[in-house]
């Protein structure tokens, strides 16, 4: 059952991103995101998806479908990044 890890690193790359963005700006929490969402989860999230997908087709070569998912998820963790590394800081209005 390899996909398990798969599974288990990617709850635990999001659980410990959690941890490090609790109480951050919006920024800061896109940022971390971003970066866990392409280093931690979207290469095991894939992995473990395409190893599912194969053991309930019963094909081995079904278990290719992770050379589609991992692209996308990387690219939507790229985008997150771009959206923390580009936002401007929030500024609080003056009462007048």
């Amino acid at each position: 059952m390899p996909f398990v890890i798969g599974y288990g690193i990617a709850i635990i790359g999001a659980m410990i991103a959690y941890q490090l963005s609790k109480g951050k700006t919006k920024k800061r929490q896109y940022i971390v995101w971003g970066i866990t969402i392409m280093l931690a989860i979207s290469p095991f999230l894939s992995f473990a998806i395409g190893l599912t997908y194969a053991f309930i087709k019963e094909d081995g070569w079904a278990a290719l479908i992770m050379w589609l998912i991992f692209p996308i998820i990387f690219v939507i963790g790229l985008i997150v990044l771009l959206i923390g590394i580009f936002k401007k800081k929030e500024q609080k209005k003056a009462d007048l």
